[in-house]
């Protein structure tokens, strides 16, 4: 038997692009772009955020190391006082002028020491205006000044960076 020859099949023609198919491929690409565009901005997120973690943790670490270490300088500047005053005391049969000769010496050293680290004296002078923030009146007396200023100190006060660190103790003028 033979078989009838075989027609070639036509092509099958492609369906006409519409309207529709273009929208459609076009919101496909946007969507494409918007989803690479999505991944950057995911990964630039992630990156900043690690980056602030990394900047928080160093600076907590600095802090915590600021606090540590902060009587550093102020410890290393009395070490000279103590080296005096062990001298001091090494010395058993030193005389009264030498023995005075060297407090002088050793409250120098403490005083350039203090002022070094920016903790300074408050003493003021007679006739200076009672400031409540830096002096404490323990009491009142009639003086021959104006009313309210300081007639004497009694203990000197001291700041640390324009903090009080203790008030100086003072007489005060008492109104007339």
């Amino acid at each position: 038997m033979s078989q009838p020859p075989i027609e070639p099949t036509p092509p099958i023609p492609e369906p006409a692009s519409t309207a529709a198919d273009a929208a459609s491929a076009t919101i496909e690409q946007q969507l494409t772009d918007w989803q690479a565009r999505h991944a950057e901005v995911s990964d630039a997120y992630l990156r900043a955020k690690a980056e602030v973690e990394n900047i928080r943790r160093r600076a907590d670490e600095e802090v915590s190391k600021a606090r540590k270490f902060a009587i550093d300088a102020f410890a290393e500047s009395l070490l000279p006082v103590k080296d005096s005053l062990e001298a001091a005391i090494a010395t058993p049969g030193a005389s009264v002028e030498q023995v005075l000769e060297g407090v002088h010496a050793t409250l120098r050293q403490l005083t350039a020491a203090l002022e070094r680290n920016k903790v300074l004296q408050i003493a003021p002078p007679a006739g200076t205006k009672f400031d409540p923030h830096q002096h404490q009146a323990i009491s009142m007396v009639p003086a021959e000044q104006e009313a309210n200023t300081v007639v004497a100190v009694l203990q000197k006060g001291y700041l640390i960076a324009d903090r009080v660190l203790r008030p100086a103790l003072v007489t005060v003028a008492a109104p007339k």
